[in-house]
């Protein structure tokens, strides 16, 4: 067990809930290949880094409420809602969930590969050029709004579960930081604008929610700024088109390096 631990967690069990940016997909190895799982993603590295024994339940492209009380499809079937693997005995839950609910990142790889589409194929008709076009559109404030509420239940869910855990929110890396420019993206400088936008809307919601329902918080989104896409030590991929549950990295998502200090974040701040 890392020293400085608190009390109260070392002798339970630790809980991942979350999306891909807790799941880790295309990050060897895959442990599973339904949830695009890496036995390398963040819960992974922080339970060897605190000494506890982990139920990781993160599955890419899960929605708050495939947390809470709806089931998941995945390739490999349907799983229950992740909510179910919290039981008396937990005493640490990490939360990276809500960016599925606003369409975060599918917008992103969206534009992207429109953008990487147009550019290499010059000779298409300006009027093609324009129904291929992308507008990252930024949610509306309800949106945001409904994800704060949901993170918020989210923690009441687990405190009904688990009384005596401890629930730690783990924001977003930053995807668009200071060093994502369209000469570094294949966004317009209006898509990286809105795509900076919804990212901030999420880092606020996790920061209201964690307020809200007395949790902690871990912001990596600001920790991560200099770390985006683009960046010389670069936290996420770029618009990389592999096969997640062969090894490639989904676009616009976390590398090893970017899990790793996700990792050592959250052991800090425990």
């Amino acid at each position: 067990m890392a020293d400085g631990i608190a009390d109260g967690i070392a002798d339970g069990i630790y809980v991942a809930l979350g999306s891909s940016f807790a799941a880790g997909p295309g990050i060897p190895p895959q442990v599973d290949r339904g949830a695009l799982r890496s036995g390398r993603n963040y819960p992974s590295l922080l339970a060897e880094e605190i000494g506890l024994p982990l139920v990781d339940v993160s599955c890419s492209g899960a929605t708050t409420a495939q947390l809470r009380h709806d089931r998941q499809p995945t390739l490999a079937g349907p799983v229950p809602p992740q909510i179910e693997a919290v039981t008396p005995e937990t005493t640490l839950v990490t939360v990276t969930a809500g960016g599925n609910d606003v369409g975060y990142l599918g917008m992103l790889i969206s534009a992207g590969v429109r953008g990487t589409l147009t550019a290499r194929l010059p000779w298409l008709p300006v009027p093609v050029r324009r129904r291929l076009g992308y507008t990252v559109e930024v949610p509306p404030p309800e949106a945001f709004a409904e994800v704060r509420a949901s993170l918020t239940a989210l923690v009441d869910d687990v405190r009904r579960r688990a009384p005596s855990a401890r629930v730690v929110l783990v924001d977003y890396l930053t995807v668009l930081g200071t060093h994502a420019t369209p000469g570094t993206v294949p966004l317009t400088a209006d898509q990286i604008a809105g795509g900076r936008q919804v990212a901030a809307g999420l880092a606020a919601s996790f920061a209201a929610s964690a307020t809200d329902a007395g949790a902690d918080l871990v912001a990596v989104s600001a920790a991560s700024e200099d770390h985006g896409v683009g960046a010389p030590d670069p936290w996420v991929g770029g618009l990389a088109m592999g096969l997640p549950g062969l090894g490639g990295l989904r676009a616009f998502h976390p590398t090893a390096a970017g899990m790793a200090a996700v990792a050592t974040l959250v052991a800090k701040h425990l």
